[in-house]
């Protein structure tokens, strides 16, 4: 077709080119443009999903406007991504647990520079009720864990299997404890308020 105009028109090469460069970059626009509405569809799914997971694929289309298949799709590729991990978040007291606590550590970097992952992924599947683990940095502390508990008997349990197992590791630990029943909680765990952050820049 351009080549047809060209000889129609008597363009020449150069301005061949020009069209074709024209096309082509009218072409990534709109290659763009459908990136960037995917990305809103995707944050407006997790968002929904967010809110509750347990509704089906037909009912969170009409909740985003978009249609069902096309909500079956993205699903599946967050989960391909692992960027969905579907569970319930309850109320940790009405179950039973009394303590949520935050212990810090320091790593002894001098006498083990290499971080044994492996097995530190194994002590934590031994203690389900340990929710969080990661390194960082701040207030003095380059390790942190989130663990529940029933009650403190239960917390000292772990504590004492973690410095049996893990004691000579670290330089020092130190732990932040909440108590479900008697502390001033303002907000329970949840992530239902993250909804209005995933909002398309």
């Amino acid at each position: 077709m351009i080549a047809v105009r060209d000889r129609e028109n008597g363009l020449g090469s150069a301005c061949l080119s020009n069209v074709a460069n024209d096309i082509f970059r009218d072409i990534e626009i709109m290659r763009k443009g459908s990136e960037r509405k995917l990305k809103g569809k995707m944050l407006k799914l997790i968002s929904e999903l967010i809110k509750n997971s347990r509704r089906s694929d037909r009912e969170i289309a009409k909740a985003i406007g978009v249609s069902q298949p096309t909500v079956s799709r993205l699903i599946k590729k967050l989960e391909k991504e692992r960027l969905l991990d579907y569970t319930s978040t309850p109320d940790l007291r009405k179950l039973g647990f009394e303590i949520l606590a935050f212990t810090f550590g320091n790593w002894n970097r001098e006498r083990f520079p290499d971080t044994i992952v492996d097995e530190m992924r194994n002590f934590i599947s031994r203690h389900p009720n340990i929710i969080f683990v990661s390194t960082g940095t701040g207030l003095g502390w380059d390790r942190v864990g989130i663990s529940v508990h029933k009650d403190y008997s239960d917390y000292e349990k772990l504590i004492q299997d973690f410095k049996s197992d893990w004691g000579e590791y670290f330089e020092s630990l130190n732990t932040f404890i909440v108590s479900l029943k008697a502390d001033n909680i303002l907000r329970n765990l949840s992530f239902r308020s993250l909804v209005d952050t995933l909002k398309e820049e």
